[in-house]
């Protein structure tokens, strides 16, 4: 027996290093690559879906449902078809905003479905219901949670994994977490939401930038009891071990990834979502998202959203840019009109330079400020009242709007950001994982 289990292992093992080795999708090739070709961080850097010796185990002779997306590879193969080598085939998948394919529009519902590439059913979390229920886990042993996250409080993967931990919990499922590294990780800002605003872009009080993987703030939430009170907390474990896993009883183990800290500036090798196509723009989206929540074009329908923005009424020495729609951006604002204002690109250096471990207000400040018709900067929902607008509900709160428009400094508004900021920053190091970033913001 013992000789069989080395055996086992070697083999899983020398998988591991096989898939590993592989290159990611050349960008040039690929439409959905956001980098040149190379494996993440030169190599050194490996999501816990790398690390096969950690939980391959724990799924054998189980029927596993896996929360995925077009981010759930490794290399340049999806974890579906990397499982099927080694004779573990999901028999459900649990998708996000965007679809398992990630080519839905942002906010697009997107039905149930077989895959046509995988025969693998399709489950939607995102639209009519947020969360697995009884019936979609009952033929369920185990549960996989892989997606790749971009560290903005407003992006709804987030969201996403706290509905499918308490389904776990709900429904006494054990779950795995393979945990993906967080590109927006080296820092934390922002303003911490106000409950009362609670949404699906924005569940608990954080900020906008929190600096955490999704292994890290699913460890948060569950031992800080931010979940659904009514549920009993789960053990969470770090890393592989078959003695926590019990069948119909919930835990969560975390599977960590290799060679990151919160100093990583890990690049993604496939875009998470169709609007951030590139580092640039995964960089620059904690601080320009908010425009969503305005008139202004965020850069949809062009070749870089969140890096360009701007509104026919601006003035016409800016910038200028025409949005059409693009596939993943069938319908957005100001399409088909030429737009004035900013293009705040670069390269990857030179954008990182601008964030400057912050999120940069100056932007939508100066926007405000050139825009001519303050009172239709914001877009304001039926009702009329900016209190339940989208903009607040990005912002976290009823105060960033009201700042703008009484012209406060940005000084004065990052004052108001405290002492809720410097709170969560000590929550948050109770459930590192990694090592912090050496930064001092």
């Amino acid at each position: 027996m013992t000789m069989y289990r080395l055996l086992y292992f070697s083999v899983i093992t020398l998988l591991s290093l096989l898939v590993c080795r592989q290159h990611v999708p050349d960008i040039k090739k690929e439409k959905t690559s956001v980098v040149d070709g190379k494996i993440p961080e030169e190599g050194k850097v490996h999501p816990g879906a790398y690390r096969f010796d950690q939980y391959i185990h724990l799924l054998k002779g189980k029927s596993v449902a896996l929360f995925a997306n077009q981010t759930t590879l490794v290399g340049h193969t999806h974890l579906v078809d990397t499982l099927k080598k080694l004779g573990i085939v999901p028999v459900k998948i649990f998708s996000p905003e965007h679809g398992f394919r990630g080519t839905a529009d942002a906010g697009e519902k997107v039905g149930n479905y077989i895959d046509k590439a995988t025969g693998i059913p399709i489950v939607s979390l995102y639209g009519k219901k947020s969360k697995p229920s009884a019936e979609d886990l009952a033929d369920i042993d185990i549960m996989i949670f892989d997606i790749q996250d971009v560290g903005a409080r407003f992006y709804t993967y987030l969201s996403s994994l706290q509905e499918y931990i308490e389904a776990a919990i709900a429904y006494e499922k054990p779950l795995i977490i393979l945990d993906r590294p967080n590109p927006n990780g080296f820092y934390v800002d922002g303003p911490v939401l106000d409950p009362t605003y609670k949404s699906f872009v924005g569940m608990q009080k954080i900020p906008v930038v929190y600096g955490m993987t999704i292994g890290e703030y699913a460890n948060m939430l569950i031992k800080e009891k931010w979940l659904d009170s009514k549920l009993t907390m789960p053990a969470v474990y770090i890393d592989g071990d078959p003695k926590n896993i019990t069948p119909n009883k919930c835990s969560v183990t975390i599977i960590r990834c290799e060679g990151y800290t919160h100093d990583s500036k890990y690049k993604l090798p496939i875009r998470p979502s169709p609007n951030l196509p590139d580092m640039q723009s995964v960089y620059l989206y904690p601080s320009t998202c908010f425009f969503e929540g305005t008139v202004l074009s965020e850069g949809r329908g062009t070749e870089r959203p969140f890096q360009i923005f701007g509104h026919p009424s601006l003035p016409k020495d800016l910038f200028s840019f025409t949005p059409n729609p693009t596939a993943g951006a069938k319908s957005s604002k100001c399409y088909g009109q030429l737009c004035y204002g900013w293009d705040i690109g670069g390269t990857v250096d030179e954008v990182l330079q601008k964030v400057d471990h912050k999120l940069q207000l100056k932007w939508l400040m100066e926007a405000y400020k050139l825009f001519p018709s303050k009172d239709s900067f914001f877009i304001l929902p039926k009702s009329g009242l900016m209190k339940q607008s989208f903009f607040n509900k990005l912002a976290g709160n009823n105060d960033l709007w009201q700042q703008l428009k009484e012209g406060i400094s940005e000084e004065d508004i990052r004052k108001s950001w405290e002492p809720a900021l410097s709170e969560f920053k000590q929550t948050r190091k109770k459930y590192l994982l990694y090592k912090d970033f050496s930064y001092s913001n």
